[in-house]
């Protein structure tokens, strides 16, 4: 299903009045804003329990028919796509001032009143200041600098099928370059990374400690860090998005008062400044929270702020969801260490093409990256509905076994996979023994 953070509110026992909430957000976000809720109302209990986004999509889905949750909250905008279609979100009413409808050209609240948004998201890289001038590395500014053999072995991410996060990431990517380009990209960048980890914090943790130089994040996980003290950056590709993390109050809620109450909350000028907690960082979707921010503090609504950033199309995204997480979990997750050495020899076999000049090496290097980059599937087939529904089952959960066709697609794709890998590397050998 879908990804990144998500808000379950139920009600509890005789006179309480409980937000409960199931999230993949750190406890750093949910604690400050259980705090000020709670006090701003007193006798309403916010209570957290933690579960990524796939999870509690799945969650809803089953439990349609006995409901006991009140509100989703989260990053990803196609889950609440995904729920929307399903009729598994609410239409409610909900006061709020100074929000405007859109940021980056992209809608802020649902239009038919379904979900709204209470916080901008962008992507980039993160890295480790203290790493780089250790490992004598340059900043990478743009995806495509991730893709050079110095960064060999200097960058983590986390799996799309994990985090909504990272699979708006990956999902932008695809979008702003292509389907093919985009691909190749991950390829490239995945070729160099010494980690794919499980959870999308797994990530910031790495640089911070300086396991890793650079990682692919969500950039409140960036903001975040630098505030508290941890010597990183973070910085905004040409190809980004910036979209809205949203709130939705469910179906059939046990407390529908409660939740519209907290979503109000988060809209209002003090929820919005909670945004602003040093363990949070989130950009806010009210313009004038940015009056308080911190110097230096990215505003979305300035024109500066990542002039490149892409239209994010909502409904293509939400179409091939599942498709994509599973095909980057074939392609990249389960086979990382066979494109890894695919790619490191490639880059070797370049170095070593770079002072020969030996034509012949060269086009077997380049039949080697065009191996690395085929893609087993066209746009046009990811698109498809008949094929994209294939894919029902979740892969939030490495445990889960994939039966059927989804099975049967997906071995094809790892068989595709392994002997691309296998013959680009022996190619990208043979031209390096050439030189």
């Amino acid at each position: 299903m879908l990804g990144t953070a998500a808000l379950l509110v139920s009600t509890s026992l005789a006179g309480a009045d409980t937000v409960t909430v199931v999230t993949s957000f750190p406890q750093d976000l949910t604690d400050p804003f259980k705090a000020a809720f709670e006090a701003a109302h007193p006798g309403t209990t916010l209570e957290v329990v933690s579960r990524n986004t796939n999870a509690a999509v799945s969650h809803l889905q089953e439990t349609r028919s006995a409901n006991s949750i009140d509100l989703m909250w989260a990053s990803a905008p196609d889950a609440f796509e995904v729920l929307k279609t399903e009729g598994l979100l609410a239409k409610v009413e909900v006061q709020s001032e100074g929000i405007p409808d859109a940021i980056g050209g992209y809608p802020i609240n649902d239009p038919d009143g379904s979900y709204f948004g209470f916080a901008a998201s962008g992507y980039g890289i993160m890295y480790n200041t203290r790493y780089i001038q250790a490992n004598d590395l340059p900043v990478a500014k743009e995806w495509e600098d991730l893709k050079r053999a110095e960064y060999n072995g200097h960058v983590a991410m986390s799996s799309p099928s994990r985090s909504g996060t990272t699979h708006l990431t990956v999902e932008t990517l695809l979008q702003g370059e292509g389907w093919d380009q985009g691909w190749a990209t991950w390829k490239w960048i995945a070729g160099n990374m010494n980690t794919v980890t499980e959870r999308s914090f797994g990530v910031p943790d790495a640089v911070n400690s300086g396991a890793t130089g650079f990682g692919i994040v969500i950039d409140f996980f960036g903001l975040a860090s630098k505030a508290s003290g941890f010597p990183v950056e973070l910085v905004y590709p040409s190809v980004t998005a910036i979209v809205p993390a949203n709130i939705g109050v469910i179906e059939n809620a046990p407390n529908q008062e409660g939740a519209v109450k907290f979503v109000e909350f988060l809209l209002s000028p003090q929820g919005q400044q909670v945004l602003l907690n040093p363990a949070i960082m989130r950009l806010p979707v009210n313009p004038a929270a940015y009056e308080n921010a911190p110097e230096g503090f990215p505003n979305p609504f300035s024109e500066d702020f990542a002039p490149g950033a892409i239209e994010f199309d909502v409904d293509k995204s939400g179409t091939r969801y599942s498709l994509v997480n599973s095909l980057f979990d074939v392609l990249v997750t389960y086979r990382l260490d066979d494109l890894r050495a695919a790619v490191s020899a490639v880059h070797k076999a370049e170095a070593a093409q770079a002072e020969s000049g030996n034509a012949e090496a060269k086009a077997m290097i380049d039949e080697a990256r065009a191996l690395i980059e085929a893609m087993p599937i066209t746009e046009e087939e990811s698109l498809d509905p008949s094929f994209a529904e294939v894919f029902t089952i979740s892969r939030a959960d490495p445990e889960t076994e994939v039966v059927g066709r989804q099975a049967e697609v997906e071995q094809s794709w790892d068989s595709f996979a392994v002997e691309n890998y296998r013959k680009a590397r022996e190619l990208a050998e043979q031209a390096a023994a050439m030189q």
